[in-house]
């Protein structure tokens, strides 16, 4: 890390850990909040994205059924986040690998490693359990270390002290770089623990900025503390939905952010970095209001695609006098739109014989399509609902 790059910043310090050859130089933030100033076009990216927030909190406060949604948003998520740090998983990866079928689309394209599944599959049940927990923890670094445990559990990084702050020095760079060879290091361990107490306390604070000024500087913070051995820039996405739902900007977890940050990456990456080099929060904070602004529209014309889709299926199953049993399939596609004949014999607890109808007829009216027959058996999936929430 050149500390050449690092000019005299009031947002962190530069501290120089050990001698000779082996001498390093980290980089310590300071305590939340910074001293921030406010020119006409942040207040104007600040208004457009509480605009565009406030529609999406209003659609999800009329939702009929809210849970259609969020399971296929979190999936959304999970995807875009795990992508963001290398995984090749893609959305169809993994409704299959959650419906017992990873090898849904072999022959027709590449099938990721078991393991880039399984990291994707861990982070929606992080998410899942971090929103079930708010019912009982506020965010805090106990939250936090039960998510990375969840996380990284039987993934690659599983070694890497699952759902325990790190013992040791980490650092960003090239990979096989050394510690004077990175191009970031954070905290030393000790300064580690400071920053994460400052962290946490700001957490809990009455701050003295817009909400989602607060959530920017959280994700920075966060990131540039890097407490964890690996998996903080997933940790630090899945806190920006947690705390939406917790601070009460949201009725429900709909905004994610993650499809803004890997469709800008290396923006991303730059402007973080620019806090740490020049205190560049202006910058930072703009360009995280205008994820939130476009991702918030985004999710809006996504939910309401596919409360259009959930009716205009019924509508088209009342043509054809489907059953009530249908109707119930249907609503579960929205949870799980790749199946298979046994799951839905499970599912509305009928025999094999009435799941085979009631999938058929689902393919006759084209709302499902087989993907093909293996040793596992015939896979249906719903092609509409997957393009909608891609």
């Amino acid at each position: 890390m050149n500390p050449n790059q690092f000019q005299k910043n009031p947002g962190g310090r530069l501290m120089q850990v050990g001698q000779g050859d082996t001498a390093y130089w980290a980089f310590v933030p300071q305590p939340l909040p910074p001293a921030l100033a406010f020119d006409s076009g942040l207040v104007r990216t600040l208004s457009e994205a509480d605009r565009a927030l406030g529609e999406l909190a209003g659609l999800g406060r009329t939702l009929p059924n809210p849970q259609l949604l969020i399971g296929p948003f979190i999936r959304r998520e999970a995807v875009l986040s795990s992508r963001i740090e290398g995984t090749q998983t893609d959305l169809t990866d993994l409704y299959a690998y959650e419906a017992g079928q990873l090898p849904l689309f072999a022959g027709l394209k590449t099938v990721p490693p078991e393991s880039d599944v399984k990291e994707v599959t861990n982070y929606v049940r992080a998410m899942e359990y971090g929103l079930e927990r708010l019912k009982t923890l506020p965010v805090s670094l106990r939250l936090i270390r039960e998510l990375h445990g969840i996380l990284m559990e039987g993934v690659r990084g599983d070694r890497a002290t699952p759902g325990e702050f790190r013992r040791s020095q980490n650092w960003i760079g090239w990979p096989g770089c050394i510690l004077n060879q990175a191009e970031f290091v954070p905290p030393p361990v000790p300064e580690m623990h400071e920053a994460l107490d400052a962290f946490e306390k700001y957490l809990h604070a009455a701050n003295i900025y817009p909400p989602l000024v607060g959530l920017a500087f959280i994700h920075y913070q966060f990131e540039t503390i890097h407490p964890f051995l690996d998996g903080n820039g997933r940790i630090g996405r899945l806190l920006v939905t947690l705390l939406l739902v917790t601070w009460d900007l949201l009725p429900l977890p709909l905004l994610y952010l993650s499809a803004f940050f890997e469709q800008h990456r290396q923006a991303y990456y730059d402007l973080l970095r620019g806090v740490s080099e020049k205190g560049a929060w202006q910058e930072w904070v703009a360009f995280f209001l205008e994820g939130v602004a476009e991702q918030a529209r985004d999710a809006g014309a996504r939910a309401k695609r596919l409360q259009d889709l959930q009716r205009e299926w019924r509508e088209r199953l009342v043509k054809v006098r489907g059953s009530v049993l249908l109707l119930r399939l249907i609503d579960s596609l929205f949870a799980s739109p790749v199946l298979t004949i046994p799951q839905v014999q499970h599912l509305l607890g009928i025999t094999y014989r009435s799941a085979k109808a009631n999938v058929e007829k689902l393919v006759q009216v084209e709302i499902l399509k087989q993907s093909g027959e293996s040793s596992y058996g015939k896979t249906y999936f719903a092609p509409e609902i997957i393009e909608a929430i891609i």
